[in-house]
Parts: C-alpha cells; sequence; structure tokens
C-alpha cells in the first residue's frame, strides 16, 4: 500500500464526516433513524466476533473457538462480570485446543 492511497483515503474519510456536518447541520434526525445508527455499533461488533470464530482464510471452520465464545455468551447471558466471562471463554478454548 503506497503512501498516496493512504492520503486520498483519509481525505475521502475527512470529507464524507465534513459533508454530514454540513448536510445536517444542527437538524435533528426523526426518530426512527435515531433508534437505527443505536444499534448500528453492536451489528458491528457481532459481524466481527461472528467472522472471526467461524472462519480461517476463505474457509468456513467450527472448532475451539466456537465452544468458547458459546460458554462466554452463556456466562454472559447469566450476568456473570465482564473478567469471569472473557477467562471462561478463553479457558474453554484453550482446553479444548489442548485435547
Amino acid at each position: 500500500m503506497s503512501w498516496s492511497l493512504v492520503i486520498v483515503l483519509a481525505i475521502g474519510a475527512y470529507a464524507f464526516k465534513v459533508t454530514g456536518l454540513v448536510v445536517l447541520g444542527g437538524r435533528t434526525l426523526p426518530a426512527v433513524i435515531e433508534r437505527c445508527l443505536a444499534l448500528i455499533p453492536a451489528a458491528v461488533v457481532t459481524a466481527l466476533i461472528v467472522k472471526d470464530t467461524f472462519t480461517t482464510g476463505q474457509d468456513l471452520v467450527l472448532d475451539a473457538r466456537a465452544a468458547g465464545i458459546a460458554v462466554a455468551v452463556l456466562a454472559a447471558w447469566k450476568r456473570a462480570p465482564l473478567i469471569v466471562v472473557i477467562v471462561l471463554g478463553a479457558a474453554v478454548t484453550a482446553l479444548l485446543r489442548q485435547v
């Protein structure tokens, strides 16, 4: 990747942000759009987790990572503290990789 491409992409990203500010200005968005925008970060994080859990390169896989995520989701559903969720998920993944 060349520096000229990085600079062009940075200028493009900045232009998109400035365009949004100029177009919207001080106006408020409709409530339905505000609700949809609030859900985007959770959807993006979920998509990244699923992609990294169930793929290796171009292949779909079902390995120890899936079991670790399942245990972590179960612990989070039972409202365990965040550190417990992380340690349980990592421990299950590590144990299954050792087997």
